[in-house]
C-alpha cells in the first residue's frame, strides 16, 4: 500500500473510531432488516420480522429460495393464522437519494401474500409497511440498511476519497505489446575520409550534438600531402567515433556515425492472431520503461514478412524525441488501440471493489456512502462499461474506494444471503 493510502486508511479508522460511529447494523433478508434499534426484531415461524399492532400481526420476509428476492407476508389475529384473503399488505421503500418503490403483496395458494415485483440489491432502504386487516388500517416503519456508512466531508477529503459522476464514455479495444526504438532510415550517416591519410585533429566525441557542415576531423591526404577537413553531412548526435589522432584513415572506413534522433521509429512486435487486428492508422500509446513517460502516435505501417528471431509481425510508428531521452536500442511497451466503442455509462477501473459475491462500486449522497452491485460489460485499461446497477450522474467513489468497503465491513453493515 502506498504511503498516502496508508495514511488515509489510518486517518479514516482513527477518526471514525473516535466518533464511536457504527454506520449500520447487521440484518438478514429473512428479517427484513433493522438499523441501530434497541432490541432485535422478533421473528415469526417463517423466519420473517413480526410487526404487531391492535391485536393483528404481519410477519414480513424477503423470499429468496427458488425465486428472485420478493416480499412475502403472513397475517395473524392474536397469534391465529389468517387466510391470505383476510387483508392486504403493501411495502413502500425509500432508497438512498429519495428513490421510492412500492411492492403490493397478493394472495398465494399456500396462505401467504407475495409481491410480484423484485426487491433489487442492495437491500438497503427505509421501510414503510401498510396493511388492512379486518377493516383495520395498520402501519409500521423501520430502517433496513446494508452496505451503507456515513463519513463527513472533512474526513473523506483528508482520507483521499474522491468521487465523480458516472456518465457516457468510450471503451477502447487495446492490445499491449513490446517494442524497440531504432533510428529512422535516411537519418543516419557514416562519415568517411575522402582520401586515405593520417588523422591530424579530431573535433567531436560520442554524444556530441553536431550541425551539418561542422568540422569533425582533419586528415592529411597521402596523395597531395595537404590537410583537408572532414565535415558532418547531417545534423544529429555522434553515435560512434572510430578514429584517433595519429591513426591512418583508410578509404571506405567510417570515422564517425551520426544520427538525427529528433524522431525515432518504434518497431512493435505483435504475436499470433493479434496481428490480424492491427492496421495502419490506429492510435498507439508508447511508454518509456525508464521513467514511465508516455507519448501518443499513430501506427504508420505493418511491415511485410516476419521477424526471424521472434517470429512476430512488426508494426512501425514514429515518435518525436524532443527531450532526447528516447534512446535507440531501448525497449518500450505500447498500447495499440484497435477500435473505440461508445458506452452509455462507464466508471474508472479504480472504482471497482468486490463485496460479498458482487462486483460493486460505492455511491455518495451527502455524507452517506452505499454499495451498488453492478453488471459490467467491456473494459479497457482505464474504465469499464456499466450495464446495470447505476444511472448517469450517480456520484461514484473513484479513489480510495477500498476505505469505504473497509468501514462498511468494520461496522457489520451487511446481511446473510
Amino acid at each position: 500500500m502506498k504511503a498516502k493510502n496508508l495514511i488515509g486508511a489510518l486517518a479514516l479508522a482513527l477518526l471514525l473510531g473516535a466518533c464511536g460511529k457504527d454506520a449500520t447494523e447487521e440484518h438478514s433478508h429473512e428479517e427484513g432488516g433493522e438499523h441501530a434499534e434497541a432490541e432485535e426484531a422478533r421473528k415469526g415461524e417463517h423466519g420473517g420480522r413480526l410487526l404487531e399492532q391492535s391485536g393483528y400481526t404481519v410477519e414480513l420476509a424477503i423470499a429468496e429460495d427458488g425465486t428472485p428476492p420478493k416480499y412475502q407476508a403472513w397475517m395473524y389475529e392474536r397469534d391465529k393464522p389468517l387466510s391470505a384473503s383476510a387483508g392486504v399488505v403493501e411495502v413502500r421503500l425509500k432508497r438512498l437519494g429519495g428513490i421510492a418503490e412500492n411492492h403490493i403483496l397478493k394472495p398465494q395458494t399456500d396462505g401467504s401474500l407475495m409481491a410480484s415485483s423484485i426487491v433489487g440489491e442492495p437491500h438497503s432502504f427505509d421501510v414503510e409497511v401498510l396493511a388492512k386487516i379486518g377493516g383495520k388500517a395498520l402501519r409500521w416503519e423501520y430502517p433496513s440498511y446494508e452496505g451503507r456508512t456515513e463519513i463527513t466531508a472533512g474526513i473523506a477529503a483528508d482520507s483521499g476519497i474522491r468521487v465523480a459522476p458516472a456518465g457516457p464514455g468510450v471503451i477502447a479495444d487495446e492490445h499491449e505489446v513490446q517494442g524497440l526504438l531504432t533510428p529512422m532510415e535516411g537519418r543516419v550517416a557514416n562519415v568517411m575520409a575522402r582520401f586515405p591519410g593520417p588523422i591530424r585533429t579530431l573535433h567531436a566525441n560520442v554524444g556530441d550534438q553536431v550541425r551539418a557542415g561542422r568540422a569533425l576531423a582533419t586528415v592529411e591526404s597521402n596523395l597531395s600531402l595537404t590537410a583537408y577537413t572532414v565535415s558532418a553531412p547531417i545534423s544529429g548526435v555522434v553515435l560512434a567515433r572510430n578514429a584517433s589522432v595519429g591513426s591512418v584513415a583508410s578509404e571506405g572506413s567510417p570515422l564517425f556515425e551520426i544520427a538525427d534522433l529528433s524522431s525515432l521509429w518504434v518497431d512493435l512486435h505483435i504475436f499470433g492472431s493479434d496481428a490480424q487486428h492491427i492496421r495502419p492508422g490506429v492510435q498507439v500509446k508508447v511508454t518509456r520503461m525508464s521513467d514511465g513517460a508516455t507519448v501518443e502516435t499513430v501506427l504508420e505501417r505493418v511491415l511485410p514478412g516476419t521477424a526471424t528471431a521472434s517470429q512476430s509481425t512488426v508494426a512501425r510508428a514514429t515518435i518525436a524525441n524532443a527531450d532526447g531521452l528516447w534512446r535507440p536500442g531501448s525497449a518500450v511497451k505500447a498500447r495499440i488501440t484497435v477500435e473505440q466503442q461508445p458506452a452509455a455509462l462507464v466508471v474508472p477501473i479504480s472504482a471497482l471493489q468486490n463485496f460479498r459475491d458482487w462486483e460493486v462500486v460505492f455511491i455518495r449522497v451527502g455524507d452517506t456512502y452505499e454499495v451498488r452491485p453492478v453488471e459490467l460489460g467491456k473494459r479497457d485499461a482505464n474504465q469499464v462499461e456499466v450495464l446495470s446497477g447505476l444511472k448517469v450522474g450517480d456520484a461514484v467513489v473513484t479513489e480510495q474506494s477500498y476505505l469505504i468497503k473497509a468501514d462498511i465491513e468494520k461496522s457489520g453493515a451487511s446481511h446473510d444471503h
